[in-house]
């Protein structure tokens, strides 16, 4: 399993409103600007996460995007299945119609619980846990 540009550029955005007031509207000009990232990609990206419900638009001369919920309630799991699709290390773990040993495999249940320990990790990591650890407030190593 590789985490993406999407995911990692996903994850940066998410921050930057988290850190700049989270219930007040960042600019894209001004995340775009803060993170090093084309508007043309970042609106991309930004789609993808307001379609998640994670962060919602708001119109007008001081508009941009805000977080949905308190950074203590998104997940970095969220935010990564939001811009990449479910973590899977291996098909075969939400799709086993894409193997046909799936039933008889003696691996599965090793990746099966690779994956939920992946899956648990993200889950119980928050965006205020990952803000927290950019500010040195937080000594935790993912």
């Amino acid at each position: 399993m590789k985490i993406s540009t999407k995911g990692r550029y996903g994850l940066r955005i998410m921050l930057d409103i988290a850190a700049n007031g989270g219930d007040k509207p960042r600019m894209v000009a001004d995340i775009c600007r803060a993170q090093g990232l084309s508007a043309k990609y970042a609106g991309r990206l930004i789609i993808k996460l307001r379609e998640a419900g994670i962060i919602a638009s708001v119109r007008g001369a001081r508009g941009g995007y805000k977080l949905r919920r308190n950074p203590k309630n998104i997940s970095l799991l969220e935010i990564i299945e939001a811009m990449e699709g479910d973590i899977n290390i291996v098909d075969c773990v939400n799709c086993p119609k894409k193997c046909s040993m799936s039933k008889n495999c003696p691996a599965r249940t090793i990746w099966c619980n690779l994956n939920k320990k992946i899956r648990d990790n993200f889950e119980s990591v928050s965006l205020q846990d990952v803000v927290n650890m950019n500010s040195g407030a937080f000594d935790y190593c993912i």
